[in-house]
């Protein structure tokens, strides 16, 4: 389901939600995939020990469980590495979607590649007009093949 260290930017991005318990992140991650994935507790609590170490996360004892928050320098890491977080939590709504009969996975994922190159290009600073029109002739043609498909 996930890339390398998707899964952790997806269990900050769950904390930095609501802090949450370790359990509680795998029946949300499950959820949100639609059923189709659930990350086991022997991948969840080393990534939830591991977020700890880096500081990124922080744990307060309750009821016996550890209950597991987002700190400020793991909303900075996530926030450095929104992206790829936009990515990962995509690909789960697309398996939902999938497995519950929705759009198609690969439509999904397309669409948010192309998301993610305007927003990654955009921040590289100002575009020149040759630049803006390659763009825009891109995305035209584009959705000129998608109308004739």
């Amino acid at each position: 389901m996930f890339d390398h260290g998707e899964l952790r930017l997806v269990v900050l991005a769950l904390i930095a939600e609501q802090p949450r318990h370790g359990y509680e992140i795998i029946k949300e991650i499950e959820d949100r995939a639609g059923g189709s994935y659930s990350p086991s507790p022997g991948v969840i609590y080393p990534t939830l020990t591991l977020l700890e170490e880096l500081g990124h996360a922080s744990t307060e004892e309750r009821d016996g469980k550890k209950l597991f928050a987002l700190t400020e320098a793991g909303r900075s890491w996530m926030q450095a590495n929104q992206p790829a977080v936009d990515v990962a939590l995509a690909r789960m709504q697309a398996a939902k979607l999938a497995s519950a009969g929705g759009q198609h996975p690969g439509i999904i994922r397309a669409t948010e590649n192309l998301r993610m190159a305007m927003r990654l290009r955009m921040g590289r600073g100002p575009l020149s007009e040759t630049e803006l029109r390659a763009i825009a002739d891109a995305l035209d043609a584009a959705a000129r093949a998608i109308e004739e498909s």
